[in-house]
């Protein structure tokens, strides 16, 4: 059950209740930042990517990420922030936990393939932007996600290729990828309980590939013979373990 917290806006002084909003984990289980009922609200006057999230861990997995900052819009106009319990701390109320349970790579999803060994991946040559997105569909096919489709037209979203349990982004430009399409990537996993999957044929810019190694997010990148190489622990992980 969400918690529920006494919240008064600083400005107006008018009284609300707010219960922080619920989104699913990747393990399943639904999830709210805990609320910090002792502290004060503050009124957002300012926008910063540090402000904007907070750290939550899941009881359930166990995982910690970054989940989005919880906010009340008083009808006065004022935004105000929520503070959130910080992680390492527990409610009064919380029963003391034992020790840490063991748990499996957060963003890859349930082993739902054959145990038999993948065989060699037979890359396709790249020489359109629709050649870079089937490409990168044979190697998450090859990775062991099933069902694995890309629109005609591309969506506003953004997202090349969706499965079951998956969402991917191919970025067939001569720039590298940057911050901004890491962070959209991950909302549309988180949305849909889905893992994450970047592919880019021109890399990633400095502070993209450090967000994604802080979210979780494999990164790929392919050369125009259609042979995607990872290039961060999260997508060593996957390729090392599959689905």
């Amino acid at each position: 059950m969400t918690e529920s917290v006494p919240v008064r806006c600083p400005v107006c002084r008018r009284d609300h209740l707010f219960a922080a909003p619920v989104y699913p984990c990747p393990c399943g289980a639904p999830l709210a930042a805990p609320l910090l009922r002792a502290a004060r609200p503050e009124p957002i006057t300012h926008r910063t990517w540090t402000d904007d999230w907070v750290t939550v861990r899941c009881p359930e997995c166990d995982r910690q990420d970054q989940w989005p900052q919880p906010e009340l819009g008083c009808p006065c106009g004022t935004v105000l922030r929520v503070p959130v319990r910080p992680v390492g701390t527990r409610s009064p109320s919380a029963p003391v936990e034992g020790p840490t349970r063991l748990r499996r790579p957060w963003h890859i999803p349930l082993p739902r393939t054959a145990v038999a060994a993948r065989p060699s991946f037979r890359p396709v040559t790249i020489r359109t932007a629709r050649d870079a997105v089937t490409a990168a569909a044979l190697y998450l096919k090859w990775l062991g996600f099933r069902d694995v489709i890309q629109p005609e037209v591309r969506p506003v979203s953004g997202i090349d290729l969706r499965g079951p349990g998956i969402v991917a982004q191919v970025d067939p430009t001569t720039r590298p990828a940057n911050l901004r399409a890491v962070e959209c990537l991950w909302l549309n996993g988180l949305s849909s309980s889905s893992a994450s999957v970047f592919f880019s044929l021109a890399g990633y810019a400095d502070d993209a590939r450090a967000r994604a190694d802080q979210l979780g997010v494999p990164l790929f990148v392919m050369d125009l013979t259609g042979c995607p190489q990872p290039v961060n622990a999260p997508a060593d992980e996957l390729v090392s373990t599959g689905v």
